[in-house]
């Protein structure tokens, strides 16, 4: 009887132990994931014992989508979330077939209370083949929307893309847009969308889509900019040859034809001035990229896609005016980053920019974009007292500032 009752004792001993180091392993593993020294840290647990809780879904990994998820995921433990990702390569397919791809990639659900994409998902298909995460808190992203996607006749749109859009706002619990014009042109539009269709008009859907939708800035990591501009120039000064930048996709809805039919028209009239056409190219490039490249040769400061970070924002320091010519664009982000960069915007007075730019940085029509540019070329020290007297709050854009929303958001 001692003899059992001994080896008894031992082995409440050794659970009591045991249980011991467990507890402070897993107070110690919270504190490393609760505090920034857990970038540092290494899990004390294997990383499947501690479940993931948030599934961040990106059809489109590439541009600003990838900086937004990038933003995101590197304030968080990696424990706490699954990223599911696609190239950002042929838009339109990820658009009509990625829930296909997506849905055979998905966990265990039972892991997860949140589910984080962008509208690039179709969130309704993907819930029909994936049942299991329809449970889950569903908050979409818009980046842009397709209702309102310029085409030159409803015969040349794919009425698909925008319809997707909505049934995915009607599956989603939260549906968050990165500016007020983004949601305002999407909900007020609905209707008109919808009437497009032959039969079976369902009225007063964005009724339903309104009491969920939100706005919240794009993040942008101002960080990295103020490092670069302490190895460059001081923002308020102005070269001696005034040079644009154009930092945008190189793609239709761009409208890259108006920015570069007015750059020929500034060199027709012998204005000097430089320019650098910066933004990424993709599988189909509109011919007139390369026409301009041939037309302003001798004009040219940089003329392509620029894959280091700190070269593409030395590029911006060095530049003066930022031009957009968008006939498509729900936020801007390399408009804001050549902002802080110390360039004076000049935009179309539409679409997002009379939400963030003072009316002194719009243009009405191609001719008053044209003779802004030659007044400001002509006469650099004009420009250099709008730059000095310029302010639109741009910290305001800044990660510091918006990033904390953003986790709230997803806790």
């Amino acid at each position: 009887m001692r003899y059992d009752l001994a080896n008894c004792q031992r082995v409440l001993t050794a659970v009591v132990i045991v249980g011991r180091v467990f507890a402070v392993s897993f107070c110690l593993e919270r504190i490393f994931i609760r505090f920034p020294l857990r970038k540092f840290a290494f899990p004390l647990f294997p990383a499947n014992l501690i479940m993931s809780k948030i599934l961040i879904i990106e059809p489109f990994y590439g541009g600003s989508h990838k900086k937004l998820i990038d933003t995101i995921t590197s304030n968080m433990h990696p424990n706490d979330y699954t990223l599911i990702t696609m190239t950002a390569k042929k838009w339109h397919w990820r658009a009509r077939s990625s829930s296909l791809y997506i849905s055979l990639q998905i966990p265990d659900v039972k892991d997860y209370k949140i589910l984080f994409c962008s509208s690039v998902l179709s969130l309704a298909e993907l819930i029909g083949m994936c049942p299991g995460l329809s449970r889950l808190k569903k908050i979409v992203y818009f980046h842009e929307n397709q209702i309102v996607y310029p085409k030159q006749s409803i015969k040349d749109r794919d009425y698909q893309y925008g319809f997707n859009q909505i049934t995915t706002c009607l599956t989603a619990d939260l549906v968050v847009f990165n500016s007020t014009y983004n949601m305002n042109s999407f909900l007020d539009n609905i209707d008109k969308f919808i009437k497009i269709m032959p039969d079976y008009k369902v009225k007063n859907v964005a009724d339903l889509i309104k009491p969920k939708s939100s706005v919240l800035y794009f993040p942008i990591n101002f960080s990295i900019i103020n490092g670069v501009k302490m190895k460059g120039r001081k923002a308020t000064n102005v070269n001696d040859v005034v040079h644009i930048v154009w930092p945008h996709r190189w793609e239709y809805d761009k409208n890259p034809e108006l920015f570069f039919h007015t750059l020929y028209r500034l060199k027709d009239e012998n204005v000097n001035f430089k320019v650098s056409v910066l933004g990424e190219a993709f599988t189909e490039i509109p011919d007139i990229f390369l026409e301009a490249h041939e037309a302003l040769k001798n004009h040219i400061h940089h003329f392509g896609f620029v894959q280091s970070t700190e070269n593409f924002y030395s590029i911006l320091i060095d530049s003066d005016i930022v031009v957009s010519t968008a006939d498509h664009e729900f936020f801007g982000v390399s408009m804001l980053e050549a902002v802080k960069c110390g360039c004076f915007p000049l935009a179309p007075n539409s679409l997002v920019y009379p939400e963030i730019y003072p009316k002194e940085c719009l243009f009405k029509s191609n001719d008053e974009l044209f003779a802004k540019l030659k007044s400001w070329c002509s006469s650099p020290n004009k420009l250099k007292d709008l730059r000095q007297r310029f302010d639109i709050g741009i910290d305001q854009f800044d990660t510091k500032v918006l990033l904390p929303k953003y986790l709230s958001l997803l806790s």
